[in-house]
């Protein structure tokens, strides 16, 4: 195993892992939406990128859900609620792609549900900046919320099967969801009640991945190495770096990614990369305009700068 750690392919996960750790400190955008698929495009099996993502989420979650557990800032009625749904979901994951077929037939299985997966992701991501932005989603009080409970029971299980597939959405389309749910939720709460939630969520996913799986050490090792420091920096170039077009960029990036894995013929794939990247923007202007904002030019304060629910301790910063 030592060798396995010092090969060009151990150095290029850890330099892919210290990217993307860039990316969420950044953004606080979900994790396992960016390395899932990177792992996949840098040659290594489905089933083993979402086993060994999930057990490095388990191992960054814990730090992130302690901080906020002990700041007081979640809800637990609905981290509760959430794990309810969420924990059996996604202990299920990997036995439903074991249950698939052939070993061929589980990684074209996965590669689609990867692919469907960050398809829903970029929506939702989208739908977050757009609630946020024009609907000052997640900027309530700190005060109680009216909690749906089969709703946000139900929102745990899909989500919960979700990641228990492919390591995505504990920290996209959970989030997105919940504040759909509860849209007067402080972002505070918000990103604290998400981390809370998501522990137990990535842990029973994690187990049953290495239960059906195992463990790739060196695979393992570069993502822990590389996505924690990475997450780090991210962090601190937040306050420099405009965040609206790190979020943009990260949209097109997702869905591209998402048509790659479903097999979508490379012109169209292209077209639609051009057409998000040209007309994405004017989209944007209009609907600013649409709501009394400046088309092109954000003002001080305006969330469009970048400003989302989301924590700015780096070691919060890990939704998946």
């Amino acid at each position: 195993m030592p060798d396995d750690l010092i090969s060009g392919a151990a150095l290029a996960l850890l330099a892919v892992s210290f990217l993307v750790g860039i990316v969420v400190g950044l953004t606080g955008m979900g994790g396992g939406a960016l390395m899932t698929p990177a792992l996949v495009f840098l040659g290594i099996p489905p089933t083993a990128a979402v086993a060994n993502d999930l057990v490095a989420a388990a191992i960054n979650k814990s730090v992130g859900a302690a901080v906020h557990a002990r700041s007081g800032s979640p809800d637990w009625r609905l981290a509760r609620l959430l794990m309810l749904g969420s924990v059996p979901f996604a202990f299920a994951g990997a036995f439903v792609v074991d249950a698939v077929g052939s070993v061929e037939q589980r990684e074209a299985f996965l590669r689609l549900a990867i692919g469907v997966a960050l398809l829903l992701a970029a929506s939702t991501y989208t739908l977050r900046i757009y609630g946020t932005v024009f609907h000052h989603w997640g900027r309530g009080e700190e005060g109680e919320v009216k909690v749906r409970v089969a709703a946000t029971i139900a929102v745990g299980a899909v989500g919960g099967l979700l990641v228990g597939l492919t390591s995505v959405g504990s920290g996209s389309i959970i989030m997105v969801s919940l504040l759909l749910l509860h849209p007067a939720l402080a972002a505070r709460r918000l990103v604290g009640t998400d981390l809370v939630q998501a522990v137990p969520l990535v842990l029973s996913a994690a187990v049953s991945h290495v239960i059906v799986s195992g463990i790739t050490w060196a695979v393992l090792i570069p993502l822990v190495l590389g996505g924690t420091p990475g997450t780090f920096v991210g962090a601190r170039l937040a306050a420099w770096v405009p965040g609206t077009a790190i979020r943009r960029g990260i949209v097109i990036v997702l869905t591209l990614t998402g048509l790659s894995l479903l097999k979508v013929p490379p012109m169209v794939v292209g077209a639609t990369g051009a057409a998000l990247l040209v007309l994405g923007p004017l989209a944007w202007a209009v609907l600013r305009r649409a709501h009394g904002l400046p088309a092109f030019t954000p003002h001080r304060g305006d969330p469009d700068l970048g400003d989302l629910p989301g924590p700015r301790d780096p070691h919060e910063r890990t939704p998946r």
